[in-house]
């Protein structure tokens, strides 16, 4: 049965999974990238830009596991860019170049319609209006029987959060402190929503943390 996952999610000892004041020159917000300090230097990001070296540690096996059978991804639209309102034209594309590290269908979550975006190398966007449950249906469809990655941002972890609609979280906890941004976690009632701790596991520079959602949890349907 496909599911839902959050992989490779960082977050400060403090509790922010981004910086504030997110734009084109900040896209994790200021003093964000602290928080991806431990995945840039792993052999999975290196190979995604076109190096040969690259770590191969515990923080590298956490990366990998985050792209094992994944079939489709859920992004917000702050993680797709920094436009915002309408799409006033098609001409920004990503972060990410002609060419995105997705490889398969991205969903991406928007009040605003937009025709779908094919990229090189399989990437294609394809962008919803309809909300988390409706991008989830079309994920799940689209992944044909492997699971679905929500890349994030915070905001859009949070919504499918309280639905309870996460399978499976795991969380990068990096050592240090961003003292304002977006907090992942204040105000959810974790334990309630039927979450609990399954692994943890110290990696060269992050703890690693998996939240799992219990297999049957009253109230949560």
């Amino acid at each position: 049965m496909s599911k839902l996952r959050v992989q490779s999610f960082a977050m400060s000892i403090d509790g922010f999974s981004a910086g504030p004041n997110q734009d084109l020159q900040n896209p994790l917000g200021v003093g964000g990238p602290e928080l991806m300090e431990w995945f840039f230097p792993t052999r999975v990001w290196r190979r995604m830009y076109g190096h040969d070296d690259g770590e191969t540690g515990v923080d590298n096996r956490m990366a990998e596991q985050g792209f094992d059978g994944i079939g489709a991804w859920i992004l917000g639209r702050n993680m797709f860019g920094p436009v915002r309102g309408p799409w006033l034209d098609d001409s920004w594309k990503g972060w990410w170049g002609d060419e995105p590290p997705y490889h398969t269908t991205v969903f991406v979550l928007t009040h605003h319609a937009r025709a779908p975006l094919k990229m090189a190398g399989g990437t294609e966007f394809r962008f919803v209006t309809e909300g988390i449950r409706a991008a989830l249906e079309q994920a799940t469809a689209a992944a044909g029987g492997r699971d679905v990655r929500l890349g994030g941002g915070v905001a859009t972890i949070r919504q499918y959060l309280q639905a309870a609609l996460i399978d499976e979280m795991h969380l990068a906890i990096r050592p240090v402190v961003l003292g304002a941004g977006e907090s992942l976690l204040n105000g959810l009632d974790l334990r309630a929503l039927g979450y609990e701790c399954a692994e943890h596991i110290a990696g060269e520079r992050a703890m690693h943390v998996v939240l799992r959602k219990a297999s049957s949890t009253p109230g949560i349907v």
